[in-house]
This record gives structure tokens, C-alpha cells and sequence, in this order.
């Protein structure tokens, strides 16, 4: 099949309840590993020839993109995107360039999201985690 029309299940999920190895609810990640998404906020810029439609019709059917946003600046959307690895991921943001006729202007790679609450006592030096984890 061609890359540039896979789907969901062409890029590694499996059909819904056909993998008989686990429950519904479960991932393909092995024992003990965190379930882990690569995700990426993408900016994109419609082309000439590119309605706004168009990209709407095209996220719809994306299986990778998770929400999207009009956004009045020199981009005129903001498209976040969701996979189970990097390799999905890079793929997903070249098929926005390649199929919805998009100029992508800058994909930003979101490591982890920042702890935003008010810590009850404050951290010593041993408590705090490294920003960086390994990668899975």
C-alpha cells in the first residue's frame, strides 16, 4: 500500500477488538513500560489553492490529529498531533504537507507536559526529576 494512503491500522494500531492478546483497553507497550504518545503542535499556513475547508475535510479524517485551532497571525492554524512513535508522527506531519495542501511552517515536538501545581513544601535538589528522561 502506499505511505500516502495509510490508515490507522496500516501504521501499526490494530483493528478495534481483532488483537486477541489484549483486552480493549490495553497498548502494545511491553510489561511495566509507560504508555507512552509522541505528540507535536504544528503551524500551518493555507496555500493559494488551499480552502480552509479542505484542511478541515483532511484533519477529519486523520487519524493522528487530535484537535486543531484558526489562529489570527502571520499562521493561519495550529494542528495538534498524536501518534504511538516518531516515526508515525514525522509521517503524519508530512502527509499535512503533502495531502491538505498546507505549507507547514514549524512543528514544535512536545516533550512532557510542565507541573503547573503549587508544591505543598518546597523541592531539595534530590527530589527534583531530570527534565530529560530517556526515550521509549
Amino acid at each position: 500500500m502506499s505511505p500516502w494512503r495509510m490508515t490507522r491500522w496500516d501504521r501499526g494500531h490494530p483493528l478495534p477488538a481483532t488483537d486477541p492478546d489484549s483486552g480493549p483497553a490495553e497498548h502494545s507497550t511491553g510489561a511495566g513500560e509507560p504508555d507512552r504518545r509522541h505528540e507535536a503542535l504544528v503551524s500551518v499556513r493555507l496555500g493559494p489553492s488551499a480552502p480552509g475547508s479542505h484542511l478541515v475535510e483532511y484533519l477529519r479524517h486523520e487519524p493522528c490529529a487530535v484537535a486543531a485551532w484558526w489562529i489570527a497571525a502571520d499562521v493561519d492554524a495550529v494542528v495538534r498531533l498524536s501518534a504511538d512513535s516518531m516515526t508515525v508522527l514525522h509521517r503524519a506531519v508530512a502527509d499535512l504537507r503533502r495531502r491538505a495542501g498546507v505549507e507547514v511552517t514549524v512543528a514544535h515536538h512536545i516533550l512532557r507536559a510542565l507541573d503547573l501545581t503549587d508544591p505543598a513544601e518546597p523541592r531539595t535538589a534530590q527530589d527534583t526529576r531530570a527534565w530529560a528522561a530517556p526515550a521509549a
